[in-house]
This record gives C-alpha cells, structure tokens and sequence, in this order.
C-alpha cells in the first residue's frame, strides 16, 4: 500500500474524523504511537492502516484493496 492509497483508504473510511484518528488515537500494534508517528517512523503503510483498522473494528471486508484508484480506461 502506498502512502496515498492510505490516505485515500482513511478518508474514504472515517470521513472528516480520520484526521483526529491519525494523530489522536494510539494504536499499540505499531509500537504504541498514533497512525502519524507510525508513519513518520517508516512503519509500512498497510501495517498502519491494518492497525487502525483492528482498533477501529472495521469490517474485514473493507480493509484490503482500499484505497486504490479505479483503473484507467484506454
């Protein structure tokens, strides 16, 4: 998962409130720090969106493929 597919993912999944979850929410499968210290410390996006994902109880139906553009029609 790329950066801007996780950011893609978190808006599409928490609307206005994913900005506070990023820096507010601790998530202790990545070390203990928020989604944006996670991040700022190279943890892989997908391991950080999956974290906050279980501490969030999404749905499993909605944690993989998210984020990702539709492909491009030719």
């Amino acid at each position: 998962m790329r950066r801007s597919e996780f950011d893609r993912a978190v808006a599409d999944e928490f609307g206005a409130r994913g900005s506070s979850l990023l820096t507010d929410l601790v998530l202790t499968s990545v070390g203990g720090r928020t989604s944006a210290d996670a991040l700022a410390a190279g943890v892989d996006p997908r391991d950080v969106w999956i974290a906050l994902c279980e501490e969030t109880d999404v749905p499993r139906e909605r944690r993989y493929g998210v984020g990702r553009l539709d492909p491009r029609r030719r």
